[in-house]
């Protein structure tokens, strides 16, 4: 039985993945393989906050089983698979947690639960990732499902999705959380130890950023969440905890996730482009990077169907220093997001395919004596004033660009929860979708 929930967090507070170790412990019935944490399109302007959705199955576990967290003192249990369970008082029980823990009064909030026996539709989840998607979209595929909705019933949207969600390519996070007296204070997490664990465990990633000195598996607000380290391995997850320092926790869960996937990326000409996309665009560079009020730089790109903005916004620090060494005519394909306004692209990350020969004018030497010319006037060309020879023409010189060709991304600070690691691009990190027993 697949149970799926979004929508209960807020910018106020809470996380809606910290419901899953809540009700797999209150609930009697087996986790079957791991959790789901399932990030939907990142440019949805009434999101809470990252925008995740959680599902997880459930049942009468057979066969392996193995520890995967642990919660308010019992370790948490995941199996290979498992046999069917009644739906009966499932949906009343999980609406008590929920209701218990979501952040009802926010305006943006509207919980929604998603109860069936069986996966969704796959093609909710790429619309929910990847576009806009409406409630009357998803309904009839609940149509025979036990479900319910809060206020608007937004999230019954991410719940389905959430369960829709075929990974072809995943990754994992080891997700920590804190007591509830412990949710809006100031939490701990050693800078040190995070960079030990960053340095040991190869196969995580996006832990810390070096050059901002930013603790990236640290929440910036105040959540449940105590840390989150992500990687490609679920059981160099178990390592990586415990290698890191913090405050004492309430428990852990690992959880498989779509994030750093590009899942949300489509290939599309500048004319297809819409808001709220998240795109792959191949184009020319038209104009030179501009900075504007707020240390942002904008610069255009086109094809054959027309042409757009893209931006590095200040956010994306040291990234702005490739950005502003662009040049008209430099082939580039820019990954990133569009929001309604301004329509620009949000860039992610950029390959620079080829460099354009870029050539500065010199007021050349006489070909006679060698002596440095002179201007004969707008539009006259050189004269030299030792021997009298004119040329019409200035020398061209090429200049020596500082930049190559190939793949840069914005840095860990400012890097997007679906976006690829572009170290991600030389390597496969397909895992399987069973446990690693």
């Amino acid at each position: 039985m697949w149970i799926g929930i979004d929508d209960t967090d807020s910018s106020q507070g809470m996380c809606t993945t910290f419901l899953v170790p809540e009700i797999i412990s209150s609930l009697n019935y087996d986790l079957i393989g791991y959790p789901r944490l399932v990030r939907l399109n990142p440019n949805i302007p009434w999101k809470t906050r990252g925008n995740a959705a959680i599902a997880f199955k459930i049942g009468e576990g057979k066969g392996k089983s193995k520890k995967i967290g642990e919660f308010r003192g019992r370790d948490i249990l995941s199996f290979q698979y498992g046999e069917e369970i009644p739906t009966t008082d499932i949906l009343d029980k999980i609406k008590k947690i929920v209701e218990r823990y979501a952040i009802l009064d926010d305006k943006k909030t509207a919980p929604g639960i998603v109860i069936s026996k069986k996966k969704i539709s796959e093609s909710i989840y790429w619309k929910a990732v990847r576009s806009v998607v409406s409630l009357d979209f998803v309904m009839p595929y609940l149509k025979g499902l036990d479900f319910y909705g809060y206020k608007s019933k937004r999230g019954l949207i991410g719940a389905a999705a959430a369960i829709a969600w075929k990974p072809r390519i995943k990754t994992y996070e080891l997700i920590a959380y804190l007591p509830e007296e412990k949710w809006l204070q100031e939490r701990y997490v050693d800078v040190n130890s995070v960079i030990e664990m960053d340095s040991t465990v190869k196969t995580t990633f996006e832990n810390y950023d070096y050059r901002n000195r930013h603790v990236a598996i640290k929440p910036e607000t105040k959540t449940p969440v105590l840390f989150g380290i992500r990687g490609t391995d679920p059981d160099d997850l178990e390592r990586a905890r415990n290698i890191v320092k913090s405050d004492p926790y309430l428990g852990y869960i690992i959880f498989e996730t779509n994030q750093g996937t590009d899942d949300h990326l489509v290939r599309k000409n500048i004319s297809e482009i819409k808001p709220y996309d998240s795109v792959i665009v191949k184009g020319t560079v038209k104009t030179r990077p501009k900075t504007i009020i707020g240390g942002h730089l904008i610069f255009k790109i086109f094809d054959e169907t027309g042409s757009i903005e893209c931006a590095a916004y200040e956010k994306t620090k040291e990234f702005r220093e490739i950005i502003k060494k662009l040049m008209p005519g430099d082939a580039v394909i820019v990954y990133g997001s569009i929001k309604k306004y301004p329509n620009t692209i949000n860039i992610e990350k950029i390959k620079i395919e080829s460099l354009a020969d870029i050539y500065k004018k010199e007021i050349p030497r006489c070909p006679v004596c060698g002596k440095k010319m002179e201007s004969a006037g707008k539009g006259k060309g050189y004269r030299c004033r030792k021997c009298g020879t004119f040329k019409s023409e200035p020398n061209y010189v090429k200049i020596e660009r500082d930049i190559s060709p190939g793949f840069y991304q914005v840095p860990i600070i400012a890097r997007r929860h679906l976006s690829k690691p572009i170290e991600f691009f030389q390597v496969e990190y397909i895992q399987s979708s069973h446990l690693h027993f």
